[in-house]
């Protein structure tokens, strides 16, 4: 019963996002939002661990990541643990490019939404709450 509920959260989730980022119009690839967004949840990461979370191969990380390099939205820096390496850290541009994203998708999900009643509002915001909660002690769960 819960992991029904679970799978219809994520069918759910995924259509959303999908549709906002649809109905923006936008070409960037889905796979540079979603590599900002694990750099700045996670913070500095090899590529090949990038890659792994992000679930591209290396080599289509390392592509995006040149990309990413020239339009300044990453940057690399000098692994401390192992010199030979490099860590792609969120550049500032990054980070405000990844906040407008975000806002312009919630912007466009408004139509979908604008009308709900202060108790439909308040399980949402209760709702999302509880997922940033759960996803905050991912780590946690991950290690056990």
């Amino acid at each position: 019963m819960h992991t029904d509920i679970l799978e219809s959260l994520l069918v759910s989730t995924h259509r959303l996002t999908r549709l906002a980022a649809q109905a923006t119009g936008s070409t960037t690839p889905a796979a540079q939002w979603r590599t900002l967004s694990i750099l700045a949840a996670e913070g500095p990461m090899r590529v090949g661990e990038l890659a792994a979370a992000s679930r591209v191969t290396q080599p289509g990380m390392t592509r995006l990541l040149g990309t990413m390099v020239e339009e300044e939205l990453v940057t690399r820096i000098a692994d401390r643990d192992d010199s030979r390496a490099w860590l792609i850290v969120v550049s500032e541009k990054g980070t405000k490019a990844l906040a407008a994203w975000r806002a312009q998708l919630a912007e466009t999900l408004d139509p979908w939404f604008g009308e709900l009643s202060d108790a439909d509002w308040a399980t949402l915001e209760a709702a999302a709450s509880l997922l940033e909660t759960r996803l905050a002690s991912d780590a946690a769960v991950a290690a056990s």
